[in-house]
């Protein structure tokens, strides 16, 4: 088995992109006005819109619900991208963080309210 992608369900697939796109750097391919992806060396992050639902199971998923899913980013220097995404996020949970874990987090909202995390690691 290998784990490739998250699929986030969306009312706006290209505001959610275009948020996408911006805060990671990583251009997006469309298949259709209600489905792209972001793809990154080791897994990707798909964007659909509510239309898609119905094709695995209707109701089976809800835009702007999520309460317990964190998407996260690697990135090489999270204090510079920090500063570099200040002023663009507008919902910032926390400023960079050394974590008893190791890695240095920055967590923030995407607009649809999703919890997003990009971190470095910072010791083995």
């Amino acid at each position: 088995m290998n784990f490739v992608s998250i699929r986030i369900i969306t009312s706006d697939v290209a505001r959610l992109v275009e948020f996408y796109e911006r805060a990671t750097g990583t251009a997006a391919t469309w298949a259709t006005e209600d489905f792209a992806e972001l793809r990154t060396p080791n897994a990707t992050l798909a964007i659909a819109g509510v239309r898609t639902v119905p094709l695995f199971a209707p109701g089976s998923a809800r835009p702007a619900d999520n309460h317990s899913v964190i998407v996260e980013f690697r990135v090489d220097d999270v204090d510079r991208v920090y500063r570099e995404l200040t002023g663009f996020v507008t919902d910032f949970v926390t400023e960079p963080t050394t974590m008893p874990w190791g890695n240095r987090s920055l967590l923030f909202r995407d607009p649809d309210g999703n919890l997003v995390n990009f971190f470095t690691p910072v010791r083995a």
